[in-house]
């Protein structure tokens, strides 16, 4: 019997240690929802701004071909006859429910119903190990995986290396698209997949930033030429584009996370309440036996007495 109850003693320190660390990824994971909402909340009001003042550019400038990060090489609707690229945010850790499933079935979906005149093999970036194997598991080779920003600010780093590779592919006429998988935010603590056409900057794009009213009845004035103000615009487009994805995403990862962990503390404290109803019977059971014996044991020196 003692050993029963040792056991018992054993898996419920067991659980409450577990709990509290259950509940200590909860608090994490809150605190960097916030922050990361908090992030892409403050780039919305940038990302509005960017738009208006590439809107204002073409208005300067015309039909004037657009130009790359290096103010080199004009970006048409197509860049030659490369393949396809795609971003793909994940996770590098785990207890994150269907976080990498959703986001990589989402991406293997849109990628498989491209043109047949497109390559077969589209060249794919994976933030995260956990989102690349699950791509790599499904057949779709990443060229190159890049690690999980854990905070705001190193998500500008993880931002400018993926410029820079896209880039390199551009230039090298291997990449004439650039399209971002992620998954964003929704209502309350869900999220969803969602995708994005980054590149090319085609005239489809101009006409739709030229259609957004300017806010004001003055219309600007683009100072210092309208080319070279629309160069460094488009790489704020760019980098901006991809840091409120990046953004999104780790506000779904922790969401995700969240909701895990409540289940799990959930769980725990129901293994928690049967493993301590099971303690408390098997201890009374005892304290009962020893009772009995302690009664049958006094009687029986009463009838000997006799």
């Amino acid at each position: 019997m003692s050993d029963t109850t040792a056991s018992l003693r054993r898996k419920i320190g067991g659980a409450n240690d577990l709990q509290s660390v259950v509940r200590t990824m909860k608090a994490v994971a809150a605190a960097s929802i916030g922050q990361y909402e908090q992030s892409v909340a403050a780039l919305d009001d940038y990302y509005r701004t960017v738009e208006l003042g590439l809107g204002a550019c073409f208005r300067e400038i015309g039909t004037a071909p657009l130009l790359t990060a290096q103010e080199e090489q004009p970006v048409a609707g197509a860049l030659g006859t490369g393949a396809l690229g795609a971003v793909v945010f994940g996770s590098d850790q785990g207890l994150v429910g269907q976080f990498n499933d959703l986001v990589a079935d989402y991406a293997l979906n849109t990628l498989a119903v491209r043109p047949a005149k497109a390559p077969t093999n589209p060249v794919v970036w994976a933030v995260g190990e956990r989102v690349q194997a699950r791509l790599t598991g499904a057949g779709l080779p990443v060229s190159e995986i890049f690690a999980v920003p854990n905070t705001v600010k190193a998500i500008t780093p993880l931002v400018g290396q993926i410029l820079l590779a896209s880039e390199t592919r551009q230039n090298q006429r291997e990449v004439t698209e650039l399209y971002l998988f992620y998954n964003r935010p929704t209502s309350g603590a869900g999220y969803a997949p969602v995708s994005q056409r980054l590149l090319p900057l085609d005239e489809s794009w101009r006409r739709k930033l030229l259609e957004q009213p300017w806010p004001t009845g003055n219309l600007p004035e683009v100072i210092g030429g309208g080319a070279a103000t629309l160069s460094v615009l488009i790489r704020e487009y760019l980098f901006v584009s991809l840091f409120r994805a990046c953004a999104e995403s780790l506000a779904s990862e922790n969401a995700s996370r969240l909701a895990a962990m409540q289940r799990a503390d959930k769980n725990i404290d129901e293994l928690l309440e049967g493993l301590t109803e099971t303690f408390h019977r098997l201890r009374q059971s005892g304290i009962d036996e020893e009772l009995f014996d302690v009664i049958a044991g006094f009687e029986a020196l009463s009838a000997q007495q006799k």
